[in-house]
């Protein structure tokens, strides 16, 4: 009874084997590719826009905090501040800060940088807004020069700023007086200008005072203009009472036939 059917199963034929090829891709794979596309143009977006890296010498880092400090320009954002440590010996602090791209034409070894806060000073007080605001940087950025990122900062707002038109002057006294960075210069009684900045001469016996004209009043200062320290009361007794002229305390004459400064006649 089993040999017929040895027989039959020995002559019919084996099914052919037939391989089903599987795609070796997978959508799976789409996950991380996707992934490393987007981080790559994250971080390419985020080095084209990245502007330059500055440090920044201050006596004190009163005010500012790293990575909340505003570096600004007429108000308007130009950085912040990234990192703040002192120096080796102890008597500084260095301010690391990033700016906005495009900066860089701006920085160069005239730019200069101080902490705008508030200050009460000789006739005036400024930075009010940033006793609600918080202190920031004010710039005071100039093109022409040669290229820079590490700056010693000012501990004071300069008297005038890169883009202030005028002129600046220099003149030559036996002694300084009562006159101060930001004595007013005056001219018939009008504000024409400021002194900026003073220092003994090179021969020791002088004092350079350096002033700045505002346009268009600079126009004024010829070669016969001539300067004098108007420093003191002015005090006028009449039947009207006592007058005292306060406005001459700390302040620069300009007029044509008065005594003045030595070599600035």
């Amino acid at each position: 009874m089993s040999e017929p059917y040895l027989e039959k199963t020995a002559t019919e034929p084996l099914p052919e084997v037939v391989l089903e090829q599987r795609s070796r891709f997978s959508l799976v794979w789409l996950i991380p590719l996707v992934a490393l596309a987007i981080g790559a143009w994250l971080a390419y977006k985020t080095y084209s826009e990245q502007g330059p890296t500055i440090t920044i010498t201050f006596n004190t880092a009163e005010g500012l905090e790293a990575g909340k400090t505003k570096l600004k320009y007429k108000n308007v954002e130009f950085g912040q501040v990234d990192h703040i440590t002192l120096n080796e010996d102890l008597s500084q602090v260095i301010v690391t800060a990033k700016l906005v791209k495009g900066a860089e034409r701006y920085l160069t070894d005239k730019t200069r940088f101080w902490v705008e806060r508030a200050r009460v000073s000789a006739g005036q007080v400024s930075g009010l807004s940033t006793l609600f605001a918080g202190a920031y940087i004010a710039i005071d950025p100039v093109t022409e020069g040669q290229r820079a990122y590490t700056f010693k900062g000012l501990e004071t707002p300069p008297p005038i700023t890169a883009d202030t038109p005028g002129s600046r002057f220099t003149l030559r006294a036996a002694e300084l007086g009562s006159l101060d960075i930001g004595s007013p210069v005056y001219f018939r009684a009008i504000k024409v200008g400021q002194v900026t900045n003073y220092r003994l001469a090179n021969n020791g016996q002088d004092v350079e005072i350096k002033i700045f004209i505002n346009a268009p009043h600079d126009q004024l200062v010829r070669a016969d203009t001539r300067f004098w320290n108007a420093s003191g009361l002015d005090v006028t007794l009449d039947a009207s009472g006592v007058k005292i002229d306060t406005a001459s305390v700390v302040s620069l004459m300009i007029e044509k036939k008065r005594r003045c400064f030595r070599d600035a006649c």
